[in-house]
């Protein structure tokens, strides 16, 4: 869970509902359920027509892949690549075949690696795992459009439910004591769907890109990886290559991790030596 996207939701909410307190308004002011039926309700329907249900089926999905984090960050993958380079420049890149196990959840670097110990053409590789990529962007912001369909029609919801409102309240022009509690009550639906559009369904919709941005740079960065591991090119040039991707702070983060390991091996290596001296 993205503890951040939570917080982000309850401070957009709680900040409109305090800010209207300390106006002098009251929350029962708020609670009107007419207003409530015809903009989320009508948001709702107008987004059922505009979806197939297969697209629409899939909004739990979308949803906790907005609310979770990325499986992986950049960093890692980048330490991971030079490992795989390591081992395929020691014992060659059959041996790679023997890693596929720790990615058995990675369809996508596990086809890589197998591509590769195949011996398919790099061109080939580059084509189906770019291919890949497109995709799955493509699924990812086909299903995320029910998010920003839902933040257009939102507000058009709201509007239309104020001039619902007005509309009775012309009606009943004789009883002047209720017309400005009756105009208040109208205008609630302008906010919900103004602030439901503008904190809850845009947000989440820019969340999603936000989180497949950082999916898709770990999937480039795989297939940049791959290719250099394909080429035999030398670890020196892979992180070159890869290190193109990161910032300042990851570059930094992933030498950290490769001086960690780096130093694990070194003191297996002198432990293992101490265990066999005499």
């Amino acid at each position: 869970m993205d503890v951040a996207t939570v917080i982000g939701l309850l401070v957009g909410l709680l900040s409109l509902i305090i800010g209207f307190l300390l106006e002098g308004g009251e929350l029962v002011a708020l609670l009107k359920i007419t207003a409530f039926l015809i903009v989320f309700g009508g948001t709702i329907g107008a987004v059922i027509v505009s979806f197939p249900g297969k697209i629409l089926a899939k909004t739990p999905f979308i949803l906790k892949y907005a609310f979770t984090r990325p499986k992986e960050r950049p960093s890692d993958t980048v330490v991971e690549m030079i490992n795989l380079a390591n081992i395929s420049r020691r014992e060659g890149l059959l041996a790679l075949e023997g890693e596929q196990d720790r990615f058995a959840d990675d369809s996508f670097m596990s086809n890589g690696i197998q591509m590769v110990v195949d011996g398919v053409d790099s061109d080939v590789i580059d084509d189906i795992m770019n291919r890949d990529m497109e995709l799955y962007e493509q699924k990812i912001l086909s299903i995320a459009r029910i998010f920003e369909s839902a933040g257009g029609y939102a507000p058009t919801m709201g509007i239309i439910g104020t001039v619902m409102g007005l509309v009775h309240v012309l009606g009943s022009l004789e009883d002047t004591s209720a017309l400005g509690p009756a105009i208040a009550v109208a205008f609630i639906a302008t906010l919900y769907g103004v602030a439901s559009a503008n904190v809850i369904y845009l947000p989440i919709h820019t969340k999603i890109k936000n989180n497949l941005a950082i999916d898709i740079l770990t999937r480039q960065l795989k297939t940049e990886g791959i290719l250099s591991i394909q080429y035999g090119e030398s670890t020196m040039i892979l992180k070159k290559k890869l290190y193109a991707f990161l910032t300042d702070e990851e570059r930094r983060t992933v030498e950290e991790q490769l001086g960690g390991i780096s130093a694990n091996h070194v003191n297996n290596g002198r432990a293992f030596q101490e265990a066999g001296q005499p």
